[in-house]
């Protein structure tokens, strides 16, 4: 079971999006320590900004800056609106685009890592400047320094507008963005006091964002006075309060657990964690230290640690799309995709951002995962209509029998394999699309799989693969 490809493919399903078609000689070629290093220095490069916002919302809000600095006025109800429609738009682009590079970019490491923050940082924001600023400082900052990342994420116009900060005055704070950073950004609940949220939320107080998502501090709305936040007093500002959390090994804990359970097993071993988590602070938190900890140890590859963790819908579609190269004619059918399987990139459910594990899996989402591959492969339009959700589908209706017109390279795809004996496809094409231990049983794969010709045979078994059960683990 411990064969060198089956180690670099848990290696690319956990620290990337799964092994792309393009990486089947590298994963017998190069050890697991190898790989993780070709990762890691595939990642160093800074990541491009993804800027999909359109030239009429550009327009409009540079029309209201500038009235704005004349007289201060407020937007007008039809401006607001005008807003909210481009902005959906734009923001159903930055998802797509994030696709593409989740899919393509050789930085998987970076991209899984920042998917991560994604989550850990989620924000629901229907201003496209805000969320594509602060998806550029996750993907920026994502193996850098969590304080550094910490700070960033809670100065962007993003999350200060989601948890209400705008709003934090003194004489009259608001609470929730002080509450949200110790509670699930940081150190977790059981870790502070009510006191501690009402006076860090006085330390925030005149933070806030303009118009073009920049930062601004408003020194008349922030409150000097002396602060008693966990055990130490002092005239705090945010930025002190920030520090103090970083100060705390409960920070750190919580951090090494959640990528525990997002790397390598929602149960965590608390041993490990703890052993983690020690050097994780001792390092100043150094994410790619913990990175480093986490892939190149012994442990990561045991048996209970691999194809185990059902993979979230990102995950899931991304991975199908690094294994089978195809095209799609409606790159938008993507969107109406993560709607029907829970997960749609910049619409987390809530600040606690998406729960994993055992979540994603109901009778309706299993089946459709398990269809998707023959969807694809059938060209079949989709007669499923989700929810109505206006605000999830960003203004675009799902209808029946939608065609999305995949365009599947079966001929580059069964190139990879020419070198195998017929008799061996059924086992090396089952290492490749799967995690787990067990296997389907073969003789009920081949009794629905095309048999006619080797042509037909690859993709007839692949598709059957794609649909298993199995496949929804890594």
């Amino acid at each position: 079971m411990n064969t060198n490809q089956w180690k670099n493919q848990h290696l690319f399903w956990r620290a990337g999006f799964g092994p792309s078609i393009y990486n089947l000689e590298q994963l017998n070629e190069l050890g697991p320590a190898s790989l993780y290093a070709a990762l890691l220095k595939a990642s160093d490069k800074k990541p491009a900004y993804l800027d999909v916002v359109d030239n009429a919302f550009k327009g409009l809000v540079m029309g209201i800056g500038e009235a704005d600095q004349v007289n201060r006025r407020e937007l007008s109800a039809d401006e607001k609106k005008k807003l909210r429609q481009q902005s959906r738009e734009d923001i159903k682009n930055l998802n797509l685009h994030w696709l593409d590079e989740m899919t393509g970019t050789g930085a998987q490491l970076r991209e899984k890592m920042a998917f991560f923050w994604h989550g850990h940082f989620a924000c629901r924001n229907l201003n496209i400047y805000f969320q594509q600023l602060l998806l550029h400082t996750i993907r920026t900052n994502a193996l850098g320094n969590f304080g550094d990342l910490l700070k960033e994420v809670s100065k962007s116009a993003a999350m200060l507008n989601f948890l209400n900060n705008n709003q934090n005055r003194k004489d009259h704070p608001n609470e929730n963005f002080a509450r949200e950073v110790m509670e699930l950004f940081t150190m977790g609940r059981g870790n502070y006091s009510e006191t501690d949220i009402k006076e860090a939320a006085r330390a925030f107080t005149g933070w806030g964002a303009n118009l073009n998502g920049e930062f601004v501090f408003r020194r008349g709305q922030h409150d000097n006075g002396q602060k008693t936040f966990l055990g130490k007093t002092g005239n705090f500002t945010g930025d002190d309060i920030l520090d103090i959390l970083l100060e705390q090994p409960a920070t750190a804990v919580l951090i090494t657990r959640k990528m525990y359970r997002f790397y390598v097993n929602d149960q965590p071993d608390e041993q490990r964690v703890e052993w983690l988590a020690k050097r994780f602070y001792a390092s100043g938190y150094e994410i790619k230290n913990l990175l480093q900890d986490i892939f190149t140890s012994d442990w990561f590859f045991n048996e209970n640690n691999t194809g185990n963790r059902i993979k979230s819908p990102i995950e899931l579609w991304v991975g199908i799309r690094r294994q089978l190269p195809f095209s799609l004619n409606d790159e938008a059918v993507q969107l109406m995709f993560q709607k029907l399987l829970g997960q749609i990139l910049f619409y987390p459910p809530n600040v606690a951002g998406w729960p994993g594990g055992k979540s994603w899996i109901d009778s309706s989402s299993l089946l459709f995962r398990m269809r998707l591959p023959q969807l694809l492969a059938s060209n079949e339009g989709i007669n499923v209509q989700p929810k109505q959700d206006d605000d999830l589908q960003m203004g675009n209706a799902v209808t029946h029998g939608r065609d999305f017109g995949a365009g599947i390279d079966w001929e580059g795809y069964s190139q990879k394999f020419a070198a195998t004996k017929r008799e061996d496809l059924l086992p090396v094409l089952s290492r490749f699309l799967l995690q787990t231990s067990t296997l389907p049983d073969a003789a009920i794969l081949l009794r629905h799989t095309n048999t006619a010709s080797r042509q037909v045979f690859i993709p007839s078994l692949t598709i059957n693969l794609m649909s298993s059960v199995e496949y929804q683990l890594c």
